[in-house]
């Protein structure tokens, strides 16, 4: 995994990450896994087959454990999974058609009591709290690499510089 860069301002911070493959997505999901707390949210955003089911994943058994089932919500539009200190609820938002329709999935709860991972989450628009972390996927250089841009808004811009060493290149 590979840091590019990081830039920031008075609202947001970004940082771009060059991921060779799966297991670099899943790497980088275990270590924000590891910053979140309760109360975070993380919207997924990329194209079809970009990773954000796999970076959800390995974010969720993170939490959970290594074995844990974790299925595309695509048709469900929410799983939710036991974690040791609170609810993981994963949504996927891109069968809905208007940002009020994830209201009644429960997404306001989920904001307010667990870890909420979000695919398709700029889809929610103005719903969309001001703390919270994107997680934009790109392709990369070859057909398994992923280039992904971290944005912090809120408290998250402190916590994603602080989380990553900001002077080094390689994490």
């Amino acid at each position: 995994m590979k840091k590019e860069f990081m830039t920031q301002n008075d609202t947001e911070a970004d940082m771009i990450f060059d991921l060779a493959d799966e297991v670099a997505t899943e790497t980088l999901a275990a270590r924000i896994a590891g910053m979140a707390k309760p109360g975070d949210v993380f919207t997924l955003i990329g194209n079809l087959g970009m990773g954000k089911t796999v970076f959800a994943r390995a974010f969720i058994r993170a939490h959970c454990n290594a074995d844990e089932e974790v299925p595309s919500p695509t048709f469900t539009l929410l799983q939710t999974y036991e974690a040791k200190e609170t609810i993981i609820y994963h949504f996927d938002l891109y069968r809905i058609e208007k940002p009020n329709d994830a209201i009644e999935l429960g997404i306001e709860e989920a904001f307010a009591d667990g870890l909420t991972l979000i695919e398709w989450g700029e889809r929610l628009d103005s719903l969309l709290p001001t703390n919270r972390l994107d997680v934009n996927l790109f392709p990369g250089d070859s057909t398994n690499a992923r280039q992904v841009k971290l944005t912090g808004h809120g408290d998250w811009k402190i916590r994603l510089i602080e989380g990553f060493n900001q002077g080094s290149n390689h994490d």
